[in-house]
């Protein structure tokens, strides 16, 4: 039984998807016909429904990359290919507190608030109104507005929060604010940033080469699919190739003055001699004059 507030995917015979809350006593208004929320609802996930019309339809429990797929946007959102791999290098899991900026229309920032979980935080900084609205809409939409705190702030200011785990910059420049995330994140944190160009990659590079950051790691995802047919497995004939490049680096707080270590005492008056046979003497008397 499925359980009021709790996202429903319904797709219907020629692929079309709908993404609803189940509310009870709801309706869904198709192509195909009417759908009783109620009647999806007692179906329950994996299970099919009929429209007042008759049309058949699938009910399935939404994925991340449902959720992702069903965003909408005014603005290019990243793809799950380079989701994945961001989320395990920023390390991003239950508890986590993550700041992003550059929300949007808010995809990146909707798998952010699915892997932190009710525990951890998402804030992220988005400086146009616009797209500041668009992505607030769209995580009530799908349930996770709760577990995001959204700031619509230029982060030339600063950050206004500090002590993330994590940190993510998907701007033009990137290079530019580098200055402030010693601020907002704890030592060690790893930070990611995403960029389209050669150049830009450049110009971000010799900024995090001048900070404090290690760790430095700079790729692309490619994915290439492959047609599902058994007796004619081969790739697709197209493939989602470059979508930007993915920069990572870790943010290490510079060391504290250290004193010199003293050195070692010997253990006793003779332990600094050297042996005997270092000069090539012989004790046993059978060495010649």
């Amino acid at each position: 039984m499925i359980e009021a507030g709790q996202l429903v995917l319904l797709i219907s015979n020629k692929g079309k998807r709908y993404l609803r809350k189940f509310e009870p006593g709801a309706e869904v208004h198709t192509h195909d016909g009417k759908l009783l929320m109620d009647e999806v609802a007692e179906a329950g996930f994996g299970q099919y429904v009929r429209t007042h019309l008759g049309r058949s339809y699938l009910v399935l429990k939404p994925t991340l990359h449902d959720l992702i797929k069903g965003v909408k946007r005014q603005t290019q959102i990243m793809y799950p290919k380079e989701i994945g791999y961001l989320m395990m290098k920023l390390g991003i899991g239950p508890g986590s507190t993550v700041i992003e900026s550059g929300t949007g229309s808010g995809g990146l920032t909707t798998a952010l608030a699915w892997f932190v979980g009710d525990t951890g935080k998402v804030i992220t900084y988005e400086r146009r109104a616009d797209f500041y609205k668009l992505a607030g809409k769209n995580l009530e939409r799908v349930g996770l507005a709760d577990r995001v705190e959204q700031v619509n702030r230029n982060i030339e200011d600063g950050f206004l929060h500090s002590g993330a785990d994590a940190l993510f910059l998907d701007v033009r420049t990137p290079w530019e604010y580098l200055g402030a995330i010693p601020a907002a994140v704890i030592p060690g944190a790893m930070c990611g940033f995403l960029l389209p160009t050669v150049n830009q990659v450049s110009d971000l590079l010799r900024g995090l080469e001048a900070g404090p950051f290690a760790e430095v790691e700079v790729l692309e995802i490619l994915v290439r699919r492959w047609k599902p047919v058994a007796d004619r497995l081969r790739p697709d004939d197209r493939m989602v190739a470059h979508t930007g490049f993915l920069v990572f680096a870790r943010y290490m707080e510079p060391p504290a003055e250290l004193e010199p270590e003293a050195a070692p005492l010997p253990a006793d008056d003779d332990a600094d001699l050297p042996d005997a046979d270092e000069f090539g003497d012989s004790t046993d008397g059978d060495g010649d004059e």
